[in-house]
């Protein structure tokens, strides 16, 4: 930081986009300044109300300019809804300084998202092949053609990701009509901005982030990292890094290294270059290692299947898989010796270290595979499934020397399958935020903090966490417990599922507006919503297809149920798109159930997961981390959707008696406080006397 302190510390907050600041607002950027000026990391849970994301850029904005070197603040979210939010709260931010320097922002989502091409309409797969071969080819014009115009004007003012998009289609340069690429103009101004939107892909996945910041010009060592809906990272980055293939993904990955090594054997023929001839000679190689390989996956898938079993999967070591590919290699190089082969780079060793050697070059020849596809063929083979064993074996060199990377087999489809799990996000995500200049991790539900400082691998060193209390008086959200029910398996009887709906249709009853239900599976949601089954109300359930175009119709659908007076039971899953990251805004839920409690079901993976988070982490967190915080954050997630301004008032009927028992309340907030309900008719009572007390702020009095 520079000499010159931050006025913000002075008493005014130069950066906020509100006239004055709100109760724990004042608080959060304080402390997050304090972090950002120590290159540090601040973990806030912040609840709904606070105005959290207007306190982490005032502090981010105010932290960049007063740093001695460049800074660009990474805003990343895990939806896209998420970023309205930050561009009108930057908005906000100038059009309160008028005569000061604009904070400028670029915001952008998936290329797919922001192409202009015919293609962009094309599955994802497909859109990423046609995408990179028109580039490589030279033959995408809107990509190819420069507007330096249009550039300037994203950092003149704020644009929602659909504006830019727009006017990259409509952009004239000296009057001259110049279709242009959204998404290579906005990642070229990065550069020149003080925040950047997007995804957490930008950063927390290698080859995008190597990518991006390449071509945005922005070292990591120079971010200010602010992370959004953070309880969601540590889950996001093991989803991401999960691999799955069976034994027709190598048959295909033979095929596609076939393809790929004739096409660099031609081409060392023709041009007869000393670089060409090597490369070639190295597929040529992988490809003999693949085809050996393929006869020892199909064995290993068979052997699988005769092995014992537990939740009717299997544990693969690590070993074991990777002595298949080294003794692939062995077997290959056993025939060839070494002719044409670069003794002095791939040879048959004794050493483990000499041998990861081979693995390395195999798994590079594999990620440089390419094919080509038509764009007018119809159903071609998209898939890259060299990629897919090229990354496998990545996964296997980068983190198979530890306990952290586990491999389940199961019997699911016509051969079976391998998935491979990453038990520990820190490996990817703490190198990151450490390298970074400071970073903000913030969530309504972010608790505790010190176990996402934990799974993050952050550390203590130079972190700080504080829970911010929720600006909502405990009688504005009520939450009650119903103790006469549960969904613990052995209790699911018919009678308690009957006084479970009993529970939801006394809610409804009492409820003024539109009602919401979530449950931890969608099979759950049948079993306990199901169809008709609930008066005065129509249900609309979740389904597991919905889109984001799917999920801003229903909200259209409730403002427009609101205002003709009709009720809708809203029912989804825990962790879904209907529970997490959507703004049920102008109080358009008036109450909220959740059944059950969304612990993850028995699995090799869970058990692995817990007992490395025991070694890493001690016995006492193990169930914590690994299962019950989880499972109650979900729940929080859920129960603040109703709450999305100071203004809303909500009831919250927790439908199972486990989340007072010790093992639960324990992992609630310290402000969390419940009532208890035995009986359905209570419930109705507690309900009936909340509605008639207390209103929205813009209904009366409250």
């Amino acid at each position: 930081m520079s000499d010159e302190k931050s006025s913000t510390f002075a008493g005014e907050i130069r950066y906020l986009a509100h006239e004055e600041a709100r109760p724990g607002q004042l608080e959060m950027i304080h402390d997050c300044l304090n972090a950002l000026h120590s290159g540090g990391h601040h973990l806030a849970a912040a609840p709904t109300g606070i105005g959290k994301t207007a306190a982490a850029l005032a502090a981010a904005v105010d932290a960049a300019r007063f740093a001695n070197g460049p800074r660009t603040i990474f805003f990343l979210t895990s939806r896209q809804s998420q970023h309205k939010i930050v561009i009108d709260t930057v908005r906000r931010i100038n059009a309160r300084r008028p005569t000061q320097e604009k904070v400028r922002l670029v915001d952008m989502v998936g290329q797919a998202s922001m192409c202009v091409q015919p293609f962009a309409k094309e599955s994802p797969p497909l859109f990423s092949l046609l995408c990179n071969q028109a580039r490589s080819s030279r033959s995408c014009k809107p990509y190819l053609t420069q507007a330096p115009g249009l550039r300037q004007r994203i950092l003149s003012d704020p644009l929602h990701v659909e504006e830019l998009v727009q006017m990259a289609q409509t952009h004239s340069e000296h009057g001259v009509p110049t279709l242009t690429c959204p998404w290579k103009a906005a990642r070229e101004a990065v550069s020149s901005a003080d925040i950047f939107v997007g995804d957490y892909n930008h950063l927390f996945v290698d080859a995008v982030r190597e990518a991006s910041l390449n071509a945005m010009e922005v070292d990591l060592s120079d971010i200010i990292l602010i992370v959004d809906e953070a309880h969601n990272l540590p889950d996001r980055i093991r989803m991401g890094m999960e691999r799955r293939f069976t034994p027709t993904v190598v048959r295909n990955a033979v095929i596609d290294l076939e393809e790929y090594t004739e096409r660099l054997i031609e081409s060392a023929a023709s041009l007869g270059t000393d670089g060409l001839a090597l490369q070639s000679s190295l597929a040529s190689w992988a490809l003999d290692v693949m085809k050996v390989c393929r006869g020892r996956i199909a064995d290993l898938f068979r052997d699988l299947l005769n092995e014992p079993a537990e939740f009717e999967e299997r544990r693969v070591n690590v070993e074991r898989l990777r002595n298949i590919f080294l003794a692939s290699c062995d077997e290959v190089e056993g025939k060839v010796g070494q002719q044409q082969l670069q003794a002095e780079q791939i040879h048959t060793v004794e050493s483990p270290g000499e041998g990861l050697d081979r693995l390395k070059i195999l798994r590079d020849v594999l990620l440089d595979v390419e094919i080509k596809v038509d764009a007018d063929e119809e159903n071609p083979n998209i898939d890259i499934d060299a990629h897919r064993i090229g990354h496998l074996l990545e996964d296997m060199l980068r983190f198979g020397q530890g306990t952290a990377l586990v491999y389940v087999h199961d019997a699911k489809g016509k051969e079976g399958r391998i998935t491979s799990h990453l038990l520990d996000p820190g490996l990817v995500s703490g190198p990151v935020l450490k390298k970074c200049a400071g970073s903000i991790l913030m969530s309504g539900t972010l608790y505790p903090p010190k176990m996402y400082a934990d799974l993050l691998g952050i550390g203590q060193q130079k972190t700080t966490s504080r829970q911010y209390n929720s600006p909502f008086a405990s009688q504005r959200r009520p939450i009650i417990v119903a103790k006469d029910v549960t969904t613990r398996y052995q209790d699911r009887t018919y009678e308690n599922t009957q006084r479970i709906r009993a529970h939801i249709q006394a809610l409804c009853d009492s409820s003024p507006g539109h009602v919401a239900v979530f449950t931890p599976s969608y099979s759950m949601l049948n079993e306990y919503i199901g169809e008709g089954q609930f008066h005065g109300v129509v249900v609309r359930m979740e389904d597991r297809t919905w889109s984001k175009q799917d999920v801003d119709q229903l909200l259209d659908v409730l403002e427009d149920a609101k205002q003709a007076g009709r009720r809708i039971l809203l029912a989804g899953v825990f962790g879904g798109r209907l529970s997490e990251g959507i703004d049920y805004h102008n109080g358009l839920l008036d109450a909220v159930a959740c059944i059950g409690i969304p612990n993850p079901p028995p699995s090799i993976h869970q058990k692995a997961l817990r007992t490395y988070i025991e070694e890493r982490f001690g016995r006492v967190n193990a169930w914590r981390y690994a299962s019950t915080q989880p499972a109650i954050n979900s729940i929080l997630q859920a129960m603040g959707r109703p709450i999305r301004s100071i203004a809303d008032r909500a009831l919250v009927l927790l439908l199972d008696k486990r989340n007072t028992d010790r093992t639960y309340i324990e992992c609630y907030p310290k402000d969390i406080r419940m009532n208890t309900t035995t009986e359905p008719e209570t419930t109705k009572s507690f309900a009936r006397r909340f509605f008639a007390r207390v209103h929205r702020q813009s209904e009366g009095s409250s």
